[in-house]
């Protein structure tokens, strides 16, 4: 009997631990709730971009023209645009790229570049303008002498070619003497800063009391310091008529005027030149100006007498 028993419990105990080892299965099978997933990220949004103009390239800036002003007129002084005609100059009288001004015997004038240059002429010389900016003042000497301040820090260079030779004298600061034959000789001194002194493929730095020259053919002299005094030795005529020939020896480089008039010395510094005087008594001056500022003179009466030996008769045009 309790053999029966127990062989009709043994199903139910089974089932029993049946049930039991699936309550867990069935709990992770239909109660877990699912594992929480990640979400996809968001389909990108496409940046709106303001329009932007296509770049334009950048075209450099145009330097500005400048003008030279004649700041100061003394005696006959002419300036001629491009290839007119000589007019007189005027104060406040503007000068561009083209241009030239010129003083004649006895004149002077100062010209100005903002506050940057300036330029003071003697007697006799000539400078024609090739090119004005704000940062470069390209001129050019004709024949004659003048004084270049160029301003220290200002940012401007200056360039002074010459005419009847490739010589070119360069500042970027300081304060230069420059003279001009006109049949290349050029003399230079530099007498404030440095200034560079170029010809026939040679360049030379002069520093402040030196000077260098350039002769027909060559390159600048080595610079050498401004000598103390200036060379000058004049030949007078013994016997003067009413044509005389007064003749001389200067240092190359340097200005001369006789009587008034501007003579321009060759390469070796020899001068000449022809003076009407009237009959009697008549005072003759010789001034020389070297680059370096030295300056000499000499003097002389001479005396023309014309009238001939008492009977004695003489063809009047052996006297003129």
């Amino acid at each position: 009997m309790d053999g029966s028993s127990s062989r009709r419990r043994a199903p139910f105990l089974i089932g029993l631990v049946a049930i039991l080892l699936a309550l867990p299965l069935g709990y992770f099978l239909f109660l877990e709730p699912p594992a929480a997933t990640t979400p996809p990220p968001p389909p990108p949004v496409p940046e709106v971009r303001p329009d932007v103009p296509a770049a334009v390239p950048v075209q450099p800036v145009a330097k500005r023209l400048a003008e030279l002003r004649l700041e100061e007129v003394r005696g006959t002084v002419e300036v001629r645009r491009g290839g007119g005609e000589w007019r007189g100059a005027s104060v406040g009288e503007a000068l561009r790229a083209s241009d030239t001004v010129r003083t004649l015997d006895g004149a002077y004038a100062v010209l100005i570049g903002g506050e940057a240059v300036e330029i003071r002429m003697e007697p006799g010389t000539e400078v024609s303008v090739a090119e004005l900016t704000d940062s470069l003042s390209r001129l050019l000497l004709g024949n004659g002498m003048t004084t270049v301040s160029v301003k220290s820090g200002a940012h401007h260079t200056l360039e002074m070619g010459a005419v009847g030779s490739d010589a070119v004298a360069r500042s970027e600061g300081g304060r230069f003497t420059v003279s001009n034959n006109g049949a290349g000789t050029v003399a230079l001194a530099s007498l404030e800063g440095e200034t560079s002194l170029s010809g026939q493929r040679k360049v030379v730095i002069v520093r402040a009391g030196q000077q260098s020259i350039v002769r027909p053919g060559q390159g600048p002299s080595d610079p050498t310091s401004i000598p103390p005094s200036l060379l000058l030795k004049v030949n007078w005529p013994h016997r003067p008529r009413r044509q005389a020939l007064v003749t001389g020896q200067t240092e190359p480089g340097s200005r001369v005027i006789i009587d008034g008039k501007s003579v321009e010395p060759d390469d070796q510094g020899r001068f000449s030149a022809t003076v009407s005087l009237k009959e009697g008594a008549n005072h003759v001056r010789v001034d020389a100006r070297s680059v370096g500022g030295r300056n000499q003179e000499e003097q002389r009466d001479l005396t023309v007498d014309t009238t001939p030996p008492k009977g004695v008769t003489v063809d009047p045009g052996l006297w003129k």
